[in-house]
């Protein structure tokens, strides 16, 4: 590899580190524009201390957990990571990148992650039981799955295949908020004494939309980034193609909610449309390289249906996901992995679904014991009075916004 390889590979990662970051963004405006107004607050408190944990943490002891000598087994070695650019410096262009061109890259990927459980939790959780759990969720869970597939472990080596994280990323953070939500209970007033499901006011369906679009623009970098280069024409090409994929599977999805609610309903559900371009986001990122452009549209508007599925489902067992992030996350998730071998013909189905049960037994059962723990050690749920009044004054005592508080 030459040095201007070298430095294009670099600067590729960077700047789609960089759209990736920008999602956290897009997680903070989704769901601060889903919950009501008295709770805006703590999810920008929330979503921004959560990025800044993830970092340190993936510093601390995750990436090299997740990448340093894991060796076809379960984790690599828990130490801080350094950067070791001496090689390249000595003329050496065998890594094909900068060493902190990757930790960043990878590091904007658990942070994702983090994100799905916030808004999943919303209007209810404790800032700090909830920061408490992300410490662990990005230190230690996260990178442990990471390390049985992109770092090398064993179900790498079984062949277990997920290109940018439907499972690795999305769904990890998908089972970390289902049992979060399960162990929380619904907020008050969100099922009616016979159980019927009841909504709760958007704060800003505006700002719902603009967390979408900024989503949908960060996951070209999450997808295209992770070719992990640009610098030859082989990887240009597909680099091309993966964000064509990722642009059909995305529009496919609010296309195929569009026509449910038109044949079904009448009438356009807005936030359950944005969650369709999110499943359809989702699903495509499993493989985003090997289909055609009409399987993406397959794929894309699959995951919106297993979305929608997956959100009345939560309804019926009365498990209240503020903004559809486990439909969205771990569903379309699932979906997206499972079809894999469809296009990728050195994957198969089996392999495939062990994969996806192994991650979600380990991620469900550790997080289970965590909120079980922290639930019986500290509480971990506003009391209902300051759930009334909502955790902007109860927990931070401001208000997000000068408007006197709906319900």
């Amino acid at each position: 590899m030459t040095e201007m390889a070298f430095i294009l590979n670099t600067f590729f990662l960077l700047f789609c580190g960089i759209l990736v970051m920008f999602m956290a963004a897009g997680f903070a405006m989704l769901e601060a524009g889903t919950v009501r107004s008295k709770s805006v607050g703590v999810i920008l408190v929330k979503n921004m201390g959560l990025y800044a944990i993830a970092g340190i943490m993936f510093l601390l002891i995750g990436y090299n957990l997740m990448y340093m000598d894991v060796d076809g087994g379960l984790m690599g070695t828990p130490m801080p990571w350094t950067a070791d650019d001496s090689a390249a410096l000595s003329g050496d262009f065998s890594a094909g990148h900068a060493a902190s061109a990757d930790w960043f890259f990878q590091m904007v990927f658990v942070a994702t992650a983090a994100s799905i459980v916030s808004g999943a939790l919303a209007e209810r959780i404790k800032i700090w039981p909830f920061l408490v759990f992300v410490a662990l969720l990005t230190g230690l869970i996260y990178p442990i799955t990471g390390a049985w597939t992109w770092g090398g472990g064993w179900l790498s080596e079984m062949g277990f295949s997920d290109f940018a994280g439907s499972t690795i990323v999305h769904s990890v953070g998908g089972w970390a908020a289902l049992t979060g939500a399960i162990i929380l209970g619904a907020r008050r007033g969100r099922f009616t004494d016979k159980g019927k499901s009841k909504s709760l006011a958007n704060s800003s369906l505006p700002m719902c939309t603009l967390g979408t679009f900024i989503l949908w623009f960060g996951w070209f970098g999450f997808n295209g980034g992770s070719q992990l280069a640009i610098a030859s024409v082989e990887d240009a090409a597909a680099v091309g193609k993966i964000l064509a994929n990722t642009n059909t599977a995305a529009a496919a999805g609010v296309i195929t909610v569009l026509l449910y609610y038109k044949i079904m309903d009448k009438r356009v559900d807005i936030p359950m449309m944005l969650n369709g371009a999110l499943g359809g986001l989702v699903a495509i990122t499993a493989e985003p390289l090997a289909p055609s452009v009409g399987l993406a549209i397959i794929v894309g508007a699959t995951g919106a249906l297993v979305m929608m599925g997956a959100s009345y489902a939560l309804e019926k067992f009365k498990i209240d996901d503020v903004v559809g992030a486990v439909p969205v996350h771990l569903a379309a998730g699932i979906w997206g992995t499972l079809v894999v071998p469809l296009s990728n013909h050195e994957a198969d189905f089996l392999t495939q679904g062990i994969g996806i049960l192994a991650i979600g037994a380990f991620v469900g059962s550790i997080s289970l014991a965590i909120w079980m723990a922290m639930k019986a050690v500290v509480s971990i749920r506003l009391h209902w009075s300051e759930e009334d009044i909502g955790g902007d004054l109860s927990e931070l005592g401001v208000r997000a916004h000068n408007l006197e508080y709906g319900s």
